[in-house]
């Protein structure tokens, strides 16, 4: 048995977090999202896996090699353009011989859905796929089933055009009989071979049996989902504190928290829950985090509030700075979400001076420069000089 994991995607709704790495690639609890896919694929017993690669590849290949420091086989397929989700499970067809099980690369599941489409009774040619339930079923594809056989895939449907709360958890069971049903699909308006639609194709001759799971299941989509993930990750797979970090006199850190190697907590900081602090991050004094990602190297100066945010690697959140955190109101690709729990983020490399004020829903672009005391919000381009006034 191999796994197929799709990796190839560039995760355009995540800039600015996606414009130097994969979408696969951000880290939440101070490891990449599809690290934990590849060690559940792995716990659940299959040690042959293919990474669909494409978008900024060379980070996912120097990260996982050949898979040594997880006790499995990495191989690669390229995807030399993201031409969807079925055109990417093509590109492995050379690595596979029979049964193999397909899963999305970002997407945190446990190994035991892996067993459970594994395990599945089918025929030859018929397809597995694992469903689950979801607060917001239209942003997914949403199942209807009879019994154990799917009998109805809609595409994110929205909030108003969902039948049931169902949806594809993105977990699959083929063999190499499915190549044919996605060469057999036409491309979508996008341009895209979507593997979805060749479960509709599979699904019309009702061999789509599929398999319920009730465990833990969150995939990244938008910018504020790096913060809800990173909690979910701390609460489910715990936190710490590295041995090489420092933490001085008076900082008050919580127990959901995770910090990284070789960062430094400075005196009387306060780390509150569900923060993340990546590899030599700096804390400077009295400074308060709280609901956050901090990528590796970004310093947070002294009296500094993060709250519910994202900030790159390497940034600089100058001294008595404050992200607000709390609801904000965000316009993605033409989309309005309306009261999401995002602070903000500031990208990689970006300089926010002191005393800035940056207000919730703020997506600050890499290597932004902003003068001290200035307010920001809304969307704000890479390399930006943001002056006061």
């Amino acid at each position: 048995m191999k796994a197929i994991i799709m990796a190839a995607g560039e995760g355009r709704r995540l800039e600015p977090l996606t414009n130097r790495r994969p979408k696969p690639m951000i880290p939440v609890g101070n490891q990449p999202v599809l690290e934990y896919v590849v060690e559940a694929v792995a716990d659940a017993g299959i040690d042959d896996i293919v990474l669909v690669v494409g978008y900024k590849r060379d980070r996912i290949q120097t990260y996982f090699g050949d898979g040594n420091d997880w006790g499995v086989d990495v191989s690669y397929a390229v995807q030399e353009k993201q031409l969807g989700t079925g055109h990417a499970v093509l590109q492995a067809e050379p690595h596979v011989d029979g049964a193999f099980v397909v899963l999305n690369g970002d997407r945190i599941i446990e190994p035991g859905v892996v067993e459970q489409v594994i395990d599945a009774p089918r025929e030859a040619g018929d397809a597995v796929m694992a469903v689950t339930r979801s607060k917001r079923p239209g942003d997914y594809g949403v199942v209807t089933t009879d019994g154990d056989r799917a009998t109805d895939i809609a595409e994110k449907p929205g909030p108003h055009g969902s039948a049931s709360e169902i949806i594809n958890a993105g977990v699959y069971g083929f063999d190499d009989s499915v190549f044919a049903a996605i060469r057999a699909c036409d491309v979508g308006p996008d341009g895209e071979l979507a593997i979805t639609s060749a479960l509709d194709r599979l699904i019309s001759r009702a061999t789509v049996r599929c398999v319920r799971y009730r465990g833990q299941w969150v995939d990244l989509t938008h910018l504020w989902d790096v913060v809800s993930v990173n909690a979910s990750v701390l609460d489910w797979f715990g936190a710490g504190i590295a041995e090489t970090a420092t933490v001085e006199s008076g900082a008050v850190v919580a127990d959901a928290v995770d910090v990284g190697g070789d960062a430094r907590i400075g005196a009387n900081a306060a780390l509150r829950p569900n923060v993340t602090l990546g590899d030599n991050v700096v804390v400077g004094s009295n400074a308060v985090l709280s609901n956050a990602v901090v990528f590796p190297g970004a310093v947070i100066d002294d009296g500094a509030v993060v709250r519910d945010a994202v900030v790159g690697e390497d940034a600089r959140v100058g001294p008595n700075t404050t992200v607000v955190g709390g609801d904000a109101d965000v316009v993605v690709d033409g989309t309005y979400h309306e009261g999401v729990t995002f602070g903000g983020v500031l990208g990689d490399y970006a300089d926010v001076g002191g005393g800035v004020l940056v207000e919730p829903g703020t997506r600050l672009g890499d290597d932004a420069i902003v003068e001290s005391g200035a307010t920001l919000t809304g969307a704000i381009s890479p390399e930006t000089e943001v002056r006061r006034g």
